[in-house]
């Protein structure tokens, strides 16, 4: 029962996060949060703040300056005005002061700095063998089958890894709509711990196994606490489907995608998104987008138990440059 209750609370205040995140750009009064949630007005605040360890305004500011980050990195043709503007901030020069204050550099040196910083996140990625977006190395490999640092074959992160393993094309993709459970906290093995626990069970509870999955790590660990960083286990589900209180239900937004077919050994899932995002996308003549990336797979068919080989979909969402 009072997993039940848990659980409840984490799919109401879930709704809440998903609203604040598609209106960054808008007012956000706590009277209307509380009853999205369905929690008192006159209690929101603190049930939220016990729930986040951060105030609903410091959550806000926090989404708005760490979104406008990522449209600066991503976005090169925007200007720095127009961010502003669509993460809520009144003028350019209150988000520069806030965007300075938050990050230690102006937003224009933010942008130009985008090369350098991308560089040092793989180096760092690969130091650890482990990229904040590989959920399904996360969700599906055993720890005696990921490379330990320091082995011969870490001397060069492209040393094992050929991209003949795969094939890269540029689809529109439909919307969905999936259900899903959120893990607040830092990327790796917490991840699988959270499928294997609490992802897995309830999707044969539910006769899911069979269904596409997503994997979704909406935050980079290099801008955002890793205590905070938000990541939802995603499985598609008819229009119809009844949610309970384990999960939420929302749509994945389709639109145009740079997918890569993915097969090949466990090992090798950090290094193709590795080349995917450093020596395809830059030669593409496309950018991403601010939707967020993703692994597809069908958890019963993605892993071969007798070659262990993994069969998935590296999803970038993209616009022309």
């Amino acid at each position: 029962m009072i997993h039940q209750h848990q659980a409840e609370y984490a799919r109401r205040l879930n709704r809440v996060l998903d609203y604040i995140d598609q209106h960054l750009d808008s007012a956000l009064e706590l009277e209307h949060l509380a009853d999205i949630a369905h929690f008192s007005r006159f209690h929101f605040h603190r049930v939220f703040a016990a729930w986040m360890g951060e105030t609903l305004g410091d959550y806000a500011r926090r989404r708005r300056l760490e979104s406008a980050a990522w449209r600066l990195s991503c976005d090169q043709q925007a200007s720095i005005l127009d961010i502003a503007l669509a993460c809520g901030f009144a003028s350019g020069e209150a988000f520069a002061r806030a965007f300075k204050s938050r990050f230690d550099c102006t937003p224009s040196e933010w942008r130009s700095g985008t090369d350098a910083r991308r560089r040092s996140q793989i180096v760092a990625a690969y130091e650890n063998r482990s990229l904040p977006d590989s959920n399904l190395n996360q969700v599906l490999s055993n720890p005696d089958q990921v490379r330990k640092p320091g082995s011969c074959e870490d001397d060069d992160p492209y040393q094992s890894f050929n991209e003949k393993y795969m094939e890269v094309n540029t689809i529109n993709l439909p919307a969905v709509q999936i259900a899903y459970q959120r893990y607040i906290g830092p990327y790796g093995p917490a991840v699988t711990e959270f499928w294997n626990k609490n992802v897995l069970p309830w999707l044969q509870s539910h006769d899911l196994l069979s269904q596409t999955c997503y994997g979704i790590g909406y935050d980079d660990p290099s801008v955002t606490a890793a205590e905070k960083c938000r990541y939802d286990a995603c499985v598609t589900v008819p229009g119809d489907f009844f949610a309970g209180a384990q999960v939420n239900l929302k749509t994945l937004p389709g639109g145009r995608y740079a997918v890569a077919d993915f097969s090949g050994p466990v090992g090798h899932v950090n290094d193709a998104w590795m080349w995917l995002l450093r020596e395809y996308l830059p030669t593409s003549g496309l950018q991403c987008d601010d939707r967020p990336c993703f692994e597809k797979f069908i958890p019963a068919t993605a892993l071969d138990t007798q070659t262990g080989l993994f069969s998935c979909q590296l999803c970038v969402p993209v616009k022309a440059l």
